[in-house]
Parts: C-alpha cells; structure tokens; sequence
C-alpha cells in the first residue's frame, strides 16, 4: 500500500511525461479550456471508491481528464488578468519543493529553505530599490500581502496611539483612518475587511486612475487620527502608478503610514528607464507585490515588505514554549506571514531571481512592457479600436465602438482560443482588458493577437 522508493521513480517519472507532453503542447494548442467546471466534476467526482488506484494510472487518469478544463495561462498568447506565466528553473524549484516537503515557519526546523527565503528577500530589497534592514515575507499571493502589510501598520499606529490591539482587540480603540485612491484594487478592500478596519475613506483618481495627490492632502488634513495611506504601483486598467513623491510626503506630513499594493507594478522599480513610473516608492513603510505575476514564478508566490520589523513581527507572529525560536537576527519565516505551516514559497522566487540575475530581471519586465506598448501602436491603425489608456506599463484597454460592440468582441475572442483577453468596465464602459505578463510573449503572439481582434471585428460587424 506505501510507496517504497521504486514507486516515487515510477510515479513522478509518470508525471514528468505528462507536464512534459502539456508543455509541449502549450505553442499550439488553444488557450481557453474546452470543457466546464461541471463536466470535469462528473469525471472526478461521484461517491469515494472503497478500493484505491494504482499511483500510475491514477496520474494518467488525472493528467488525461483534466487536460480539456485546464486554461493555458502558460503560453504567450494568454493576455487576461494578470497572470505570467512559470519560468523553468522557479518550476524546477517547486518541483523540488514539494518532494523536500518542508514546513518552512522556523529557522531551526528548516535551515535550508528558510535560509533560500532570506536571501531571495535580500536580492529583492537590492533589485527594487527598498530600504536595507525591512523584513521581507512570503505569502500566498499579493492579496495576503497586502494584509499582512496592513496588519503591521494597523499594529503601529495603534500602539503609537497608546492602544494594544494585540491585548484589547479593537472593541474601544482608537479611531484608524485609512484613505485610499478611487481606483484602488478590490483585494485592498478585502484585506482591510479581514482586519476589522472596514471601507476606505476614497480620495479622487485621475483619468488614468492615479490618486490625485493633493486631494489627499486635503483629506488628511481634514482629520486628526491615526492614518494609514495605501497607494498603487500599476492600475488594473491602465498600468499606471500614483505620483509617490507628492503622495508619500504629505502622508508622512500627518505621520501616516503609507502602504503600496504593487502587485504587479512594484516590478517596475528593477527598471531605471522606467524611473518615471516608481520614483519615489521607497519612501513608503510597507510594499505588497506577487512573483507569479510580473516575475513568472508559480503561483503562491506573493511577497510582502515591511520597513518597521518592530511592528510586522509583534503583529504576524506567535511563540509558543514547544518551538524553537530565535530571540534575534533575521526572524523566523512565521514571524513575516499569517502562517504557521506552509510549503517553502520563496524558493521558487530565488531560483527565478538567480537564473534571471539582475539584468534579466530588468529585461523581462522592460520586455513586458516594450510588448505592450508594441501591441498598443499596431492596434491604434486598426479601425475600430479605440486604446483608452495611456500604456505607460503593461496593461491596455480597448473599447471598439459602444458597448454592445465591446462585448460581442469580448465574447468571441474568448470563445475563439487563439488569444485570451478578459472584459472589464471602467469609466463607465464595457472594455477589453488586455495584460502582458508572460516571459514567453514575443512579437509572433502580438500577430495572432492582432489577427484575432481583426477578426473578431469582422464577426461583429453587425452589431456596430
């Protein structure tokens, strides 16, 4: 019934043969799954089997059956959301991950990839330009980060308020303001929510979705309590980042914390031709970005950067007598993310960093953002495309006419699988949202892309 050591090289060389045989097939193949959540239930589900599957044909069952409902957000021609895809040395290294099984919360326990951990943050706080000395964590994607950022500023400005919110909770505390843009990103909301903190008071955005910087300076000054700012580092819509310089001074003007979901735009600042974009962003006490996404490591890969550690491990972290902790030093993994047990996360990202090293890190995301500006130029001399945004970073937004037009070329490039692209509204129209992200996009799959929307305009000729 257990495996012994000749099962392992079975049934991960079984496995092996099949990611091979998906990857392979990722060029080609189209990009929209080919069959429903529903459809794939019936073949997985059904009452519990009382005799077990022999590993092998289990793993040919699953890579066989899952294959039609399976997105390939891997190839160079997925553009929705906003989703890299896997380098092979950061996939290589979850491979590796998994078959280590560590629990990587204490770095007693687990010297090796606690070790990897720290100093993945360490090249990350070198590449991005942030202050030497932050603790650097790493989470299950941006969403947490933001959290747990938001957790350590919740603590601070609260203990600086003369509140214990670890000892009282937050029945009778002080009053927290936290402002935010108009165009922040839902999962800051959410955060805020998890911690009891509830809606942000919003301050207006421009038309590219940038927090108007004097505007918050109005709003901070209109009050009196503690506050917490959070700005953006890439708008889902427009790729664009709030002016840090003006925003950052005149939080700090009312000690503000200030606090930057840079999911995917935070990667900008490895970038010095793209200096107009970050300056600025290392100002700020806390920074949330995701790996998977502008990096193109695997998914649960978020990263979080705190530069007051006095407050992110008090308000993150627990002791107990049964661990083993250190008093000292670089704190234990456990002490910069919401989870005690987690697989080792971050080196996945330390082998993406290593492979990449720092000039190809700057060229994967310039290179991003060269292919999206490219895409944006060829579809501005496409008639009926409108390009809503201006493509500073690696996010378009197209419109093709009124709404009705926009959806009905939203649904057939969808329902086409040459290209995925993914709808949105934003300024109060229907639009198509269109995001560079994948270390494999080139020029060939900026044609395809090109084609498909030619196309899908001329399917929907009559609805315009």
């Amino acid at each position: 019934m257990w495996a012994d050591s000749g099962e392992y090289e079975r049934v991960l060389g079984r496995a092996a043969e099949h990611a091979k045989a998906w990857l392979e097939a990722l060029p080609a193949r189209q990009v929209r799954p080919s069959a429903t959540a529903e459809q794939i239930s019936s073949v997985f589900g059904g009452p519990l089997p009382a005799e077990g599957m022999d590993p092998e044909k289990l793993v040919d069952f699953l890579a066989r059956n899952a294959e039609p409902g399976l997105m390939a957000m891997q190839s160079g021609r997925f553009f929705g959301w906003v989703i890299g895809g896997t380098l092979p040395s950061a996939m290589a290294a979850d491979w590796l991950v998994s078959a280590w099984d560590q629990n990587t919360g204490l770095r007693f326990a687990t010297p090796a990839t606690a070790g990897i951990e720290h100093a993945a943050g360490q090249w990350l706080l070198e590449l991005l330009g942030l202050p030497e000395g932050s603790d650097v964590g790493f989470t299950t994607g941006a969403s947490m980060a933001n959290f747990t950022a938001l957790a350590a500023a919740r603590w601070r400005q609260l203990e600086s308020a003369g509140w214990d919110v670890n000892a009282k909770g937050l029945n009778g505390a002080p009053a927290l303001r936290v402002l935010a843009g108009a165009e922040r990103h839902e999962s800051l909301d959410m955060a805020l929510r998890f911690l009891g903190l509830g809606a942000p008071e919003v301050v207006p955005a421009d038309a590219q979705g940038r927090i108007e910087a004097p505007a918050l300076r109005r709003a901070l000054e209109a009050g009196s309590d503690p506050a917490i700012v959070c700005l953006q580092a890439g708008n889902l819509h427009s790729g664009a980042f709030d002016p840090f310089g003006e925003a950052i001074a005149a939080a700090k003007e009312h000690d503000a914390w200030v606090h930057v979901d840079g999911a995917f735009g935070l990667w900008a600042a490895a970038v010095p031709e793209l200096r107009d974009l970050w300056d600025g962003v290392a100002l700020a006490d806390s920074w949330g970005t995701d790996a998977h996404k502008t990096l193109n490591a695997p998914y649960d890969a978020g990263i979080v950067v705190v530069r007051d550690v006095a407050a992110l491990r008090p308000a993150i972290g627990m002791h107990a007598e049964y661990l083993p902790q250190d008093s000292h030093g670089p704190g234990d993994p456990m002490e910069k993310s919401p989870e005690l047990s987690r697989r080792a996360r971050g080196v996945p990202v330390w082998a993406a960093l290593r492979s990449l090293g720092a000039d190809g890190v700057r060229a994967l995301v310039a290179g991003r953002a060269a292919c999206a500006a490219e895409l944006a130029a060829r579809l501005a001399g496409v008639p009926g495309v409108e390009v809503l945004n201006d493509v500073v970073y690696t996010q378009l937004s197209l419109a093709f006419g009124d709404d009705v037009r926009t959806r009905a070329v939203t649904d057939y490039i969808m329902a086409d699988g040459r290209v995925w692209m993914s709808g949105s509204r934003w300024h109060g129209r229907d639009i198509l949202r269109v995001s560079v992200s994948n270390w494999s996009t080139d020029s060939s799959d900026l044609d395809i892309a090109v084609e498909t929307i030619r196309d899908a305009l001329a399917a929907t000729a009559a609805t315009a």
